[in-house]
């Protein structure tokens, strides 16, 4: 192996400050940039690395792990009594049914698939039930197996090149279905797989608003996997976004919709670089297109909707380390009801941070008890939200670990 290689920071035995100091170098982060994000000085990063000062305390260690984008806590602590994966949540007891739905693709058709128009409202059916179910995911768990298999029969079994299409087209819209219900789950092999399944079908069905989804999903999927995505996520964003806007003067209200919802994708992941100017340029952009939409409109995959941007610019400002503007934000979003349940509940955890990053824990706090109570299920696989309860746990001040510690409970992170 070279003599300058990349270390593993699996290997033992591997102190903190070189951990950290490994997955710094590994997401491209300069010592000052971490120490900004930190609200410390590079020389105090630099001292942590080489291991002169003693290991932070845990809300500090929670918040490096977050900026780093480490998965799990045991690989920057070394502690493997620790093993806390603070973006994966746990797996559902229904994945092992939909991944082998996925999984199967038969060839061999013994009976006649569903038709076209069925399916669809099949599909509008476990949308609708996903944004009003608290427990979202065990609702949309029981529905895809069945709902996979035929839609793929569908698609093998059409007549015609419209009939093909528009098969496709519903394909495309169950593994996006399918993308929600995978997405923070253990399992990152069978969320790629679903993504790239989403998108060749909607290619597939040459339908615009079914290609916007499946671009927005992807590129969502890869930025979450981290710093070194982004450029693909940019990537997928804008070459749709070029596809879209030829149509949109006499596009329907989806389409025009999911062009919205791709443009605040790209001020999201501007966001998740740094770039304020790009980010609040994209959200600008955005709005604009939400704009032209009914006042009552809300896309039903995306969310997207007039009411949907202050959420968006909570997120923006959080995702900027903006605190004031975070919070200043969420103030202005608290105003606009926002229909479905788990996208209300991500809007608190945003908020949440919001007020963590103002310096706020106790209203953090809060604002997660009422993400619990829009969607349990919506908390529980929210990496931020871990992140946040976990850190409060540790608080001086007795009140408000007695609360971080039972909401710990409700989301199985401490044994009742």
């Amino acid at each position: 192996m070279p003599s300058d290689a990349t270390p593993d920071p699996y290997t033992n035995p591997l102190a903190f400050g070189q951990r950290m100091q490994i997955y710094r170098q590994r997401r491209g982060m300069s010592r000052p940039v971490l120490a900004g994000l930190l609200g410390k000085s590079p020389s105090w990063v630099k001292q942590v690395e080489a291991g002169l000062i003693q290991v932070p305390k845990l809300p500090t260690v929670l918040r490096i792990a977050e900026l780093l984008r480490v998965r799990n806590l045991a690989d920057l602590t070394g502690d493997q009594t620790m093993p806390i994966d603070l973006f994966v949540g746990p797996g559902h007891p229904r994945l092992a049914a939909v991944k082998q739905a996925v999984d199967a693709f038969p060839l061999a058709a013994d009976r006649e698939a569903p038709p076209a128009l069925h399916l669809r409202h099949r599909l509008d059916r476990a949308w609708a039930a996903r944004h009003e179910a608290p427990n979202h995911r065990e609702v949309v768990g029981e529905l895809l197996p069945s709902l996979i298999r035929d839609a793929q029969l569908a698609a093998r079994q059409a007549g015609t090149a419209a009939d093909r299409r528009a098969a496709q087209a519903v394909l495309s819209e169950v593994y996006s279905l399918s993308q929600f219900f995978v997405a923070y789950q253990p399992d990152a092999a069978l969320l790629w797989r679903v993504a790239e399944r989403g998108m060749v079908a909607a290619q597939e069905s040459e339908d615009p608003h079914a290609i916007g989804i499946a671009a927005w999903l992807t590129a969502q999927a890869h930025r979450d996997a981290g710093h070194a995505h982004f450029d693909a996520a940019d990537a997928v964003t804008l070459e749709t976004l070029r596809y879209l806007e030829p149509q949109l003067p006499d596009a329907p209200d989806d389409v025009l919709a999911i062009a919205g919802a791709l443009q605040f994708e790209a001020g999201y992941t501007a966001a998740r670089r740094g770039e304020a100017g790009a980010a609040w340029g994209w959200w600008d952009k955005a709005r604009k297109a939400a704009r032209k939409l009914p006042a009552d409109y809300y896309h039903p995959v995306t969310s997207f909707s007039r009411a949907i941007m202050g959420a968006h610019a909570v997120t923006i400002a959080v995702e900027l380390h903006q605190g004031g503007e975070s919070v200043r934000q969420a103030a202005r979003a608290d105003k606009a009801v926002i229909k479905s349940r788990p996208r209300r509940a991500r809007h608190r955890i945003e908020e949440a941070r919001a007020y963590q990053l103002d310096g706020q824990p106790d209203t953090a706090l809060a604002t997660l008890d009422k993400a619990h109570e829009a969607a349990p299920e919506t908390i529980q696989y929210n990496g931020y939200a871990r992140r946040i309860v976990l850190e409060e746990t540790e608080a001086k001040q007795p009140e408000r670990r007695r609360r971080a510690s039972e909401l710990a409970v409700k989301l199985g992170l401490l044994a009742a």
